[in-house]
């Protein structure tokens, strides 16, 4: 199981074209889940066109959660965390951090947040900096600040993750570093992004440039897998801060790199990311080996457009329970 705590799921050994499906092979049910900003949150089967089998309207969002229950643990807004129940669409529980255990007047956002086991949930405020964990009812059971240069509304973290041993896994966008926390708020590691000689460029999409992370996952090797965002690459960390792998804007033949945003490290290996400002000639998700082959991506900017910043794949069972209880709602 890998220490991020994401969920692996079986790869699907068939080539896929942009948005297209090969139908001459037998292709393994597949779905995925996005949510965009204005665009909302949807449910699509890339094996049938992109068809669109749920959707709902959301505002600003950069974190998304399929939770055990079925349910979808997003945001509608900055400030707002909602879990939406599937497939009816309701809101079933929601924190407003902009509302809920305040006791000043910062300007706060929301860009991380994580469903536990025991039914709490993390939530990371920007502006604010600090981490809290809430139970159902919304009281703080626990909270830290987080260790910035200086506090950002927008950009104190983009993910955070909860790993294996209680550790806490942060991008902080603004700071351009990724910083692995202890349980209890100490910094053990951190790795300010390089930008390998360049310079920062302003903008979103493939002509900007910087080291604006907006995700990081620890390997079972311990090393550590660095979305940079802006800096339009992968790179793998030792925890010597050795870059031993990149993958770079251009490595991949006829697609281009813009924020690289989500990251997810399959069972075979394989690395499955978000690409997200790349413009509408460009993949929205792509699946690659180690040695740089594509082997699936996706493309949809009917139901998703160039800012689709978080997405979830799911494959084989998965794919199946979710597609059922779409269907009930038909």
């Amino acid at each position: 199981m890998k220490k991020n705590l994401t969920p692996t799921m079986a790869a699907v050994a068939v080539m896929f074209s942009l948005g297209a499906v090969d139908h001459s092979n037998a292709v393994e049910p597949r779905l995925v889940i996005g949510a965009e900003a204005g665009k909302g949150v949807a449910v699509v089967d890339p094996n049938d066109g992109n068809k669109v089998l749920w959707h709902k309207k959301i505002g600003n969002v950069h974190d998304l959660h399929l939770l055990p229950n079925g349910n979808l643990l997003t945001q509608d807004g900055w400030p707002h965390v909602i879990e939406i129940a599937l497939p009816g669409g309701d809101v079933v529980w929601d924190y407003d951090a902009k509302k809920r255990n305040r006791d000043d007047e910062k300007e706060v956002q929301v860009h991380a947040f994580q469903r536990f086991p025991n039914g709490n949930t993390m939530i990371s405020e920007s502006g604010s900096s600090r981490l809290i964990e809430v139970d159902a009812s919304g009281k703080i059971v626990k909270e830290f600040p987080w260790q910035v240069t200086e506090s950002r509304t927008h950009s104190d973290t983009r993910l955070v993750r909860q790993l294996e041993d209680g550790h806490y896994l942060v991008a902080h966008e603004g700071d351009e570093t990724v910083k692995e926390y202890d349980a209890d708020g100490k910094v053990i590691w951190e790795f300010q992004v390089p930008l390998f000689g360049k310079e920062h460029a302003n903008g979103h999409g493939p002509e900007a440039f910087g080291g604006k992370c907006f995700s990081a996952i620890k390997r079972d090797n311990g090393n550590y897998l660095i979305t940079t965002g802006n800096g339009h690459s992968v790179i793998e960390v030792t925890p010597e801060k050795k870059v031993v792998w990149k993958l770079e804007q251009h490595d991949l033949p006829g697609i281009t790199l813009a924020w690289v945003t989500t990251i997810e490290e399959l069972a075979n290996g394989n690395l499955r990311i978000g690409n997200c400002h790349a413009g509408p000639e460009n993949p929205q998700i792509i699946e690659v080996t180690r040695d740089k082959k594509v082997v699936w991506t996706f493309h949809d900017f009917e139901t998703f457009g160039n800012a689709l910043a978080n997405t979830l794949v799911l494959d084989g069972e998965s794919a199946l329970a979710l597609r059922k209880r779409l269907e009930k709602a038909e």
